[in-house]
């Protein structure tokens, strides 16, 4: 993975996470036990501090950055969706930040809390536990019923599966010119979408 120093500070990664290794690390980086960092991540601490703590995982192409002396928390089993951006923010534990969602400055998104795909959360937000919040500006809706609840620990699971797969078999190599009829099928799983009706 690309890995960077700066004044002396190096990125700090627990040997049982996985960083994919197109992901970037610079700096004052703390990636934490069972964490996932997917493809084109950045995590730039040349400013503030940035954390994954354990079980939390970092979708492809998230950015997380921080104004100087700020920090970026992902507490445990928080879980960070597929190009969102972090700024000097807190997800809180079992919190799940939405795809392609903002998370601005000073903000905590509440443990257990679900913020929307492509939400956009002004500097200094807060929720109560186990919030959902949607929209730009992001709002809390209600408060999540535990079906939600464990919809979203089952997703963060699946991210914690995913670690020890890649840590085990991801590997460099090169396509195929063609499929073979036999091909197997990866990983099957029961967990599915969550459908709003």
């Amino acid at each position: 993975m690309p890995s960077y120093s700066i004044e002396g500070v190096k990125p700090v990664v627990d040997p049982s996470a996985y960083v994919h290794p197109t992901a970037t690390l610079i700096g004052d980086v703390w990636v934490g036990p069972g964490c996932y960092v997917g493809p084109s991540a950045s995590l730039r601490g040349d400013f503030g501090r940035i954390v994954l703590k354990a079980g939390s995982n970092v979708q492809d192409s998230c950015v997380a950055h921080a104004f100087p002396g700020k920090d970026v928390i992902v507490e445990e089993n928080g879980h960070v969706g597929h190009g969102a951006i972090i700024h000097g923010c807190t997800v809180g534990k079992d919190a799940m930040v939405g795809m392609n969602a903002v998370v601005m400055d000073d903000a905590v998104i509440a443990p257990r809390s679900i913020l929307g795909a492509c939400a956009f959360v002004k500097a200094g937000f807060s929720c109560e536990p186990g919030s959902l919040i949607v929209g730009a500006p992001a709002k809390i809706v209600r408060a999540l019923d535990e079906e939600e609840i464990a919809w979203k620990r089952k997703g963060t699971e699946e991210y914690q599966n995913l670690t020890v797969r890649c840590l085990n078999s991801m590997q460099e190599c090169q396509p195929l010119a063609e499929a073979d009829p036999k091909r197997p099928r990866l990983l099957s799983s029961d967990y599915q979408p969550k459908r709003d009706s």
